[in-house]
């Protein structure tokens, strides 16, 4: 039983920490020439910005360089021949 009640005040303990806040970031984000920005996500060491050119630009965190491209294809439609 006291090892019952040790798990549970630890379990509340580890529960109720704050959250840590994400690492900041940069000023300013340069994206390609005529790109447009539709939607932002992020990670622990990086964030991405989705383009409405249907692309997935990931950016590096600390410096706020471009670490990878990525193209979204159409997707496949089987109703067309």
């Amino acid at each position: 039983m006291v090892l019952g009640l040790v798990t549970i005040v630890g379990l509340l303990v580890i529960r109720l920490q704050p959250p840590q806040p994400p690492p900041p970031l940069p000023d300013s984000v340069t994206l390609p020439d005529g790109s447009r920005a539709s939607a932002f996500t992020q990670g622990r060491d990086w964030f991405a910005v989705v383009t409405d050119d249907d692309e997935i630009l990931i950016f590096d965190r600390p410096e706020g360089t471009l670490r990878q491209r990525i193209v979204i294809l159409p997707a496949a439609n089987p109703q067309q021949p």
